[in-house]
């Protein structure tokens, strides 16, 4: 071959390779079939707990209930999430055609105050052990949403969490977690005495495969059962018989139990503190993107971000810049600084004064102020927060804190080799995603009470781990600032999206701060690079380090880009001049589950990542 011709081919293959790098929305091999489905679909983080919404579904419940049940098992299976976590939900409602947000995240308990933390020398609220609880939110979230839009009882959804803790052959991946956190669950007697059934073995806990036993957790649900049958022998209605449950948690003898256990080990939540907690049903925030209109949770969560990014990235060309090129990566990563700069500063529990500009923060307008400042050529490490009042008409009431406010602080910025906080950042939370034939839809994101949990006393429940997510000063976040009553401003993020009017897809991802970041990506597959839902779950993603973490000690790593070790050598060049330090991995994301919906033929696409034990099932 002469040198003439050598060289013509080397650039015929560059030109093949940039060409699929550029438009993977082309037909592409899944290593996991997409799912088909024309009655009903269950999406979620194991697959018993699929198959449990998959029974409500034959019981002729809706997606209402097949989600509770879901939430239910997935909370008795430790994925990720036990019933002292939190659970926070959207549902399109097709009678109404509107979309519901579920508010179920718990409350900072009686005492949990900035002086008393910084009084035992904390920067932050710890990351585990009884003063990072907050209140269960996860059993009044379940309730709620199956009294007030599904048709099942309570008897009936929570027949298969029972079952479950009655006795399941345990998976490997709990089953390990288990294994790797036994020194500190050794440390809270009920968590030891629950988790650890081999102590004094090489191996403590469970072995993947046996029967794991939670006696104490199935008479805690058995009690909720009984609560509605005697509401029903007492001719109550449907939905006053599940509230009944709900009050037998949060102000009758489960809950006293849970005090009386969680407070023996140190934790500060009072009886009248579950009492006063209630779920809310809230109208999500919304923005549009090419006609689409994407729903999501308030400030209390860091779903707004996602609708920011969207807004910033808008009027771009992406599909010319080609999927995950260095520009089209350099532009996600800094559409993403500017709206969890705004996060990590404006977020926080709304029900608490000064009101959160979600207005500005969502305007268009204030989006094209963002976007001019993204360098073309260069990541700027000290992105920071702007000034959403003026686009709803205000005056920003924490102006001066807001300019003596950095990203890139030197006593906050992590160390760079640390790659445990790099895998942490999308591991954790797990999603549920259902919908049928009726109309009905839901994407919830229930968390917390995650191995290490501490269990309180004898009812079984794992308590959350998500008072970590406050501050302590106001220099940090003047909106959330820790103080009792008050949501910490969470990560957990779900999803929905209509067209034209309609559901459009349903989408949720795990994985701590990194979700927004990578189902804003999922999004832009389908939309813009015309993945299918099964692609879009599997396809590599970036992540950025340079926001404030939400956990640990909230630390921060200007300049980190995550992205797949599949990445070009001229790609990863590139990025590393326009000032990035990259990490590489083979999975870039928590597993994303998602269900579109094939207008054109009347069916629905599901979805569901190749790694970690997520899992579907449709008729």
């Amino acid at each position: 071959m002469s040198r003439r011709s050598s060289a013509v081919g080397s650039l015929l293959v560059a030109a093949v390779l940039l060409s699929f790098a550029a438009v993977p929305g082309r037909a592409q091999k899944t290593a996991k079939p997409p799912l088909h489905g024309r009655k009903w679909m269950a999406i979620t983080g194991k697959p018993l707990a699929a198959t449990s919404g998959a029974m409500m579904f034959q019981k002729g419940g809706n997606a209402v209930d097949a989600a509770c049940a879901m939430i239910g098992t997935t909370s008795t299976m430790w994925d990720v999430l036990s019933w002292g976590g939190e659970t926070q939900a959207l549902i399109y409602d097709p009678r109404t055609k509107k979309v519901i947000g579920i508010n179920a995240l718990g409350v900072a308990p009686t005492g949990a105050t900035a002086d008393f933390y910084k009084s035992k020398g904390m920067k932050y609220p710890p990351e585990f052990g009884p003063l990072a609880a907050v209140t269960p939110g996860t059993p009044g979230g379940l309730i709620v949403m199956l009294a007030e839009y599904g048709k099942l009882s309570l008897a009936e959804v929570l027949a298969p969490s029972i079952e479950l803790a009655d006795g399941y052959p345990i998976d490997a991946q709990t089953a390990n977690a288990i294994e790797r956190e036994k020194k500190r669950l050794k440390e809270w007697p009920d968590s030891k005495r629950v988790m650890l059934p081999h102590l004094g073995e090489a191996r403590e806990a469970p072995h993947a495969g046996e029967m794991f036993r939670q006696p104490e957790l199935a008479a805690t649900l058995r009690k909720l059962v009984d609560a509605e049958r005697q509401a029903l022998a007492a001719g109550k209605s449907r939905r006053d018989a599940i509230m009944a449950a709900y009050d037998r948690f949060y102000r009758g003898d489960i809950g006293a139990a849970f005090v009386e256990g969680l407070a023996a080990q140190g934790g500060l939540v009072t009886r009248d503190d579950l009492a006063k907690w209630s779920v809310k049903i809230e109208e999500p925030v919304m923005t549009t993107y090419k006609g689409i209109e994407v729903y999501k949770l308030t400030t209390w969560v860091q779903s707004p971000a996602m609708l920011q990014a969207l807004n910033i990235l808008e009027p771009l060309d992406l599909k010319a810049m080609g999927y995950n090129s260095a520009r089209y990566l350099h532009t996600v990563y800094q559409a993403m600084n500017l709206a969890f700069a705004d996060r990590d500063f404006y977020y926080g529990d709304p029900a608490f004064p000064p009101d959160e500009p979600i207005r500005g923060l969502l305007s268009k307008d204030y989006a094209r102020e963002r976007a001019r400042l993204i360098k073309p050529d260069r990541n700027d490490p000290d992105i920071r927060p702007g000034d959403p009042y003026p686009f709803q008409g205000g005056t920003n009431p924490h102006r001066e804190v807001l300019e003596k406010w950095r990203t890139a602080n030197a006593s906050r910025i992590a160390p760079i080799d640390n790659t445990d906080q790099d895998r942490s950042f999308y591991a954790g939370t797990t999603t549920v995603e259902t919908a049928d034939a009726e109309g009905w839809v839901v994407s919830v994101t229930p968390s917390g009470g995650w191995i290490p949990a501490v269990i309180a006393g004898n009812t079984g429940i794992g308590v959350s781990q998500r008072a970590q997510s406050f501050v302590l000063d106001a220099a940090e976040n003047p909106f959330n600032v820790i103080e009792p009553g008050k949501r910490p401003r969470a990560t957990l993020t779900p999803t929905i999206a209509l067209r034209d009017g309609v559901p459009f897809m349903a989408f949720g991802v795990q994985g701590g701060d990194s979700q927004d970041q990578n189902l804003l990506q999922f999004f832009l597959n389908v939309v813009e690079f015309g993945m299918t839902v099964q692609e879009a779950c599997e396809a590599a993603n970036l992540n950025s380090f340079q926001m404030r973490a939400s956990f640990g000690n909230h630390e921060s790593r200007p300049g980190r880009m995550l992205v797949a070790e599949s990445t070009p050598p001229w790609i990863r060049k590139e990025l590393r001049s326009m000032g990035y330090d990259l990490t590489f991995e083979p999975i870039t994301s928590g597993p994303i589950n998602a269900i579109l919906f094939d207008r054109k033929h009347g069916t629905m696409w599901g979805g569901s990542s190749h790694h970690g034990e997520d899992y579907g099932i449709a008729w």
